[in-house]
């Protein structure tokens, strides 16, 4: 019997594939737990339709996000500014949010801190570091920053 998947189930299927099972496996198990529905013909065209729209919602997800990228290649000279001694060492450290907050601040961009990866260790030290923002799934930019005592 061929069925349609609604969710991932471990070893035997992901979501929105037509799989071949056992009738009794599907119509005791799959069906009743909805997990599964009966590939039929409408079933099947149903399922092309919303593959077919998420296809598109994907492709510009993924275009707004490479322009997204592209913006922030214009990322040049971010500063962050905070107290540090006379050797360079910063009180305290660095961190996602004040890098968020400074890119907001000089470049007029929305990032979420969540979505910021400092390379390395965390920043204690006056320099340049590099962070990489996530942008969608496996699409990252990476950014320059440099720390600078006040």
């Amino acid at each position: 019997m061929e069925i349609i998947l609604k969710q991932d189930v471990i070893n035997l299927g992901y979501k929105d594939e037509i799989i071949k099972v056992k009738e009794g496996y599907a119509n005791n198990f799959l069906i009743p737990q909805g997990f599964a529905i009966m590939a039929t013909a409408s079933n099947r065209k149903i399922l092309a339709e919303n593959l077919k729209q998420r296809a598109f919602k994907e492709d510009k997800i993924r275009s707004d996000a490479e322009s997204l990228v592209a913006s922030f290649g214009k990322i040049q000279g971010l500063k962050i500014g905070t107290k540090a001694g006379e050797n360079g060492k910063i009180f305290g450290s660095v961190n996602t949010i004040q890098i968020a907050d400074a890119i907001k601040a000089q470049f007029e961009l929305d990032v979420d801190r969540k979505k910021i990866a400092i390379l390395g260790d965390s920043i204690k030290v006056v320099g340049t570091h590099k962070a990489i923002i996530s942008v969608y799934k496996d699409i990252k930019a990476e950014i320059t920053f440099d720390v600078v005592a006040e």
